[in-house]
């Protein structure tokens, strides 16, 4: 069997991301790790993505196309791609089941496929794909490989940033229903302020918009809590546009912290403190993998990238 991408990591002695980097984006990498990837993947005789692979046609099936994160996402799977003249085709669910099953049968007939943020239980998911080469992006899907961004290190970073400003009680402004990371987001802080002995407040499920934070603000403030993390930044500028509705400010009256970390996020005043994903990166390195299973090889189970806290203005001690 030949060298996958995997091997070569194992063999240079990084990251998985790190060793899709090395092939997608060389100058982003010192010259000595760049140099030991490069030599790992010589002594196995990896292929690399460009090293003349028959062209293939993939499906791309988010939940959203018009959010800012699937833009971002999209925005590094088609980068990827066209390093080795790949084609990516767009399905864009709409939050709709219905619809989603059906962009599945659809893309199923393609090359490959890489899902992002299915909302499907899994049993059908894993039904409807059948042998289709396929990775799942942002959500851990058993018996598929999955691309995932860090739902852990990030909230619970969050949760130590606001109970070092005093607070006691924060809430999370929860994403989607259905939402993989929405869980594993909340959770993870709930875990962390009974870890900090914060009060947690979990809110009821919202859209990942920013009329879907507008649309928690009451609730948010009808909580008591004195900080809020929201599912994304979308619903975290929601929150704040709809706090200022009901008299209230941020941060003198509310901390907010988002997730993901939009462009957006610090053109705002103040800048919105958020949870950093590597969201294009999770793009080109899932196509990666799905060129790897395209390929016939065994990709990873599960690729993890990295999250870190960005601290801006919207973080404050709250008021005495």
């Amino acid at each position: 069997m030949s060298a996958t991408l995997t091997d070569v990591a194992r063999e240079a002695g990084v990251s998985l991301a790190t060793a899709s980097r090395a092939f997608s984006e060389p100058g982003r990498l010192a010259d000595t790790t760049l140099k030991r990837v490069l030599q790992a993947a010589a002594s196995l005789g990896y292929d690399t993505p460009n090293g003349g692979s028959a062209e293939k046609t993939f499906g791309v099936i988010v939940p959203d196309m018009a959010s800012p994160v699937y833009a971002t996402l999209l925005k590094g799977i088609h980068a990827q791609a066209w390093n080795g003249r790949h084609r990516p085709v767009l399905f864009d669910t709409d939050e709709d089941l219905h619809r989603e099953r059906e962009q599945i049968q659809l893309a199923s007939k393609l090359d490959g496929m890489l899902l992002c943020s299915p909302r499907l239980p899994d049993e059908d998911v894993r039904a409807l794909v059948g042998s289709t080469p396929v990775v799942v992006v942002n959500r851990v899907i058993d018996d598929l490989p999955s691309v995932v961004m860090d739902t852990e290190h990030g909230p619970r970073q969050a949760v130590e940033h606001l109970s070092a400003l005093g607070h006691r009680h924060i809430a999370y402004a929860s994403g989607p229903l259905r939402s993989w990371a929405d869980v594993r987001r909340s959770d993870a802080i709930a875990h962390a302020c009974e870890s900090l002995g914060v009060r947690f407040t979990r809110l009821t499920h919202h859209a990942a918009s920013i009329q879907g934070g507008r649309a928690a603000a009451a609730t948010v403030v009808a909580s008591g809590a004195t900080a809020v993390i929201a599912y994304n930044d979308l619903v975290a500028l929601g929150v704040d546009a709809g706090i200022r509705d009901l008299g209230r400010s941020c941060p003198e009256d509310l901390s907010i912290v988002g997730v993901d970390d939009i462009e957006m996020a610090s053109a705002r005043q103040p800048g919105l403190t958020t949870v950093r994903l590597a969201i294009g990166r999770c793009g080109s390195l899932a196509v990666e993998v799905l060129l790897q299973a395209m390929s016939g090889a065994t990709p990873p189970p599960v690729a993890s990238l990295d999250s870190q806290l960005i601290v801006r203005g919207s973080t404050a001690p709250p008021r005495p």
